[in-house]
């Protein structure tokens, strides 16, 4: 076995270059490392082992112990000794004004109706109330406890596979019963940490289910809706990438008081009026008193409407699927 120049024996099954190679301006460039076994399970296996080296931390010897869960967000906010970002109040009341001459699907479905409607706001709402109709069918006319464990993992499959990750809701649906029952006497647990810690709930899910539950105002439920149109109207220091990091920019200039309502209000004004593709810009009063700097403006550049501020530069608009599952945010 051949050994490097520092005396070190050679890892079995790497083949190194001996000679380094110098740049212009003399700066050594470490060796290239190439292995003999390049079958698609050793490749795993090393990306594997580089990151067991990354998480252990700076010595790269012992690994790290933090648990995993729903990482502390540290997006751009503004201080608290700033107002919010310029003309919000008026942005706010000017879509609340738009909000009442509407109704959207979170109107009739939403998860404010769940003391009706049990919903997921991770599918469309029209879907999600059909699939929880047939589920409350499927386990004897009531969505409680005791009915979902005693139902077969089948039938609340059956019911529930108009809607997205059917499959893996099934499965959470099963073990949040049985959590409920036995660690929380068969109710809503009341705080943010014990929701978040059953299978399948997130944080946004999380801040909701108190809303309506228990009327406890812990925070904004952020959904792609809530992502999207507050990065589009410039409420953030810099555009943020997530749920999370959105929440956590609102929540530091929002006045508490509009937790609760600012979640309903962009929904429905983003199924609506702000969608995903093809805003209805013509017909949101923002546009008309100039105060969203991502309206549309008429344009036959490459034959598409083009997203410009007034100064017609163009507005970067993050894109978010946001998708909470165990043990991730």
């Amino acid at each position: 076995m051949s050994e490097p120049s520092n005396g070190a024996p050679q890892n079995s099954g790497r083949i190194t270059r001996q000679s380094g190679r110098k740049t212009r301006n003399d700066a050594f460039v470490k060796p290239k490392t190439e292995y003999a076994d390049r079958s698609l399970e050793a490749v795993r296996a090393r990306k594997r082992q580089r990151k067991d080296t990354i998480s252990a931390g700076d010595n790269g010897k012992t690994p790290s112990t933090k648990p995993r869960g729903y990482p502390i967000i540290e997006a751009p906010i503004y201080s608290s000794s700033d107002a919010g970002p310029e003309n919000w109040r008026e942005v706010y009341a000017t879509i609340k004004t738009m909000r009442s001459q509407i109704t959207s699907p979170a109107d009739k479905f939403g998860c404010e109706q769940s003391k009706h409607k049990e919903s997921d706001p991770k599918t469309k709402d029209e879907i999600t109330d059909t699939a929880v109709t047939r589920l409350r069918m499927a386990v004897g006319g009531t969505l409680s406890v005791e009915a979902v464990i005693a139902a077969e993992e089948s039938v609340i499959s059956e019911s529930i596979n108009k809607v997205g990750f059917w499959r893996r809701k099934s499965g959470y649906i099963k073990q949040v019963a049985c959590r409920l029952r036995d660690e929380f006497e068969s109710d809503v647990p009341k705080t943010l940490d014990e929701l978040v810690s059953l299978p399948g709930i997130g944080p946004k899910m999380a801040i909701l289910i108190l809303h309506v539950a228990w009327n406890i105002n812990h925070g904004i439920g952020v959904d792609s809706h809530v992502h999207r149109l507050t990065n589009r109207l410039g409420w953030h220091r810099k555009p943020t990438k997530n749920a999370e990091e959105t929440r956590s920019s609102l929540e530091s200039w929002l006045p508490s008081e509009l937790y609760r309502e600012i979640n309903l209000m962009l929904v429905g004004f983003g199924q609506v009026i702000c969608t995903p593709a093809n805003p209805r810009c013509n017909a949101c009063e923002l546009s008309e008193k100039q105060l969203c700097p991502s309206a549309n403006h008429a344009g036959k550049r490459s034959g598409r409407t083009v997203l410009a501020t007034e100064s017609r530069r163009l507005v970067s608009v993050p894109r978010v699927t946001v998708e909470y599952e165990e043990g991730t945010s």
